[in-house]
């Protein structure tokens, strides 16, 4: 099997797997994410415990598994807002192009010219923390990324041959941009989207680590690993669990990218 295979496969078994972790947390945790025992402070894993427990006698597979759900929903949710807006906005631009194309593209630029996090900080820095302001502040940003690769790809579609005879057939603009070019350039889209969800997984657990994510209240990866830095060296199952969840997350989800682009390659 060639080596693309292998990453495809690889990718879409452990995506699948961590997405059932994600999902699992919605619907049951071993125990109370936000209960507080003095009895089980800076527990060792066990039977009853299997990721040990916090400095706050807080189960933290529980609380990985609440925290996991919780980033699944911010990385669909800014993924596809910047996904459906930015495939707007490249399509016209691309389709079109002209004054209004340079102008939208030159903003775009300046956008990503700056990492996305630190101008997200700073949005969410002056609106306040909290779940709905993240997915507002990093789907706004992640926009000008989808809309530059549409862009990209209705360049190379607009002239061909299909959509020149659809043109002269009187096919309605939308349903040549919707219709006759979108769907040639799903695989590309695809991998894009691979690649703005574990940006936005990554972006979410940065913001909630240096605590202007989600609210207090709320289970979060980037939490639990910012609460656990001091306690690192005497209780590591506190930062280890989380940070494996983490990192099969982007691993999964990379491997699944890196195998559509070298298909479409």
């Amino acid at each position: 099997m060639k080596k693309r295979n292998w990453y495809l496969t690889f990718g879409l078994v452990l995506s699948a797997v961590m997405l059932c972790y994600m999902v699992l947390g919605f619907f049951w945790t071993p125990h109370d994410p936000g209960k507080l025992s003095a009895s089980d402070k800076l527990a060792s894993p066990s039977l009853s415990h299997p990721f040990g427990c916090d400095q706050l006698g807080r189960d933290v597979l529980s609380r990985a598994l609440d925290g996991a759900g919780t980033t699944l929903i911010i990385a669909l949710a800014v993924v596809l807002m910047g996904f459906v807006l930015g495939i707007l906005i490249g399509s016209l631009c691309g389709y079109y192009g002209g004054v209004v194309d340079a102008v939208v593209m030159r903003i775009c630029d300046a956008i990503t010219a700056f990492p996305s996090i630190l101008l997200a900080m700073v949005v969410v820095a002056v609106i306040g923390p909290g779940t709905y302001n993240i997915i507002a502040a990093l789907g706004l940003l992640f926009v000008p990324s989808f809309a530059r690769l549409v862009r990209g790809e209705f360049l190379k579609y607009r002239d061909r041959d299909f959509v020149r005879a659809a043109r002269l057939a009187g096919v309605p603009t939308w349903r040549i941009i919707f219709v006759h070019i979108l769907p040639n350039i799903w695989p590309v889209l695809l991998s894009g989207l691979t690649i703005g969800f574990n940006n936005a997984v990554l972006s979410e657990a940065s913001m909630s680590y240096l605590g202007i994510g989600v609210g207090p209240a709320d289970a979060s990866l980037g939490r639990m690993l910012s609460e656990a830095q001091g306690i690192l060296f005497s209780a590591p199952w506190c930062t280890v669990f989380p940070a494996l969840v983490v990192i099969l997350i982007i691993l999964g989800v990379g491997m699944v990218g890196e195998g559509l682009r070298e298909r479409v390659e």
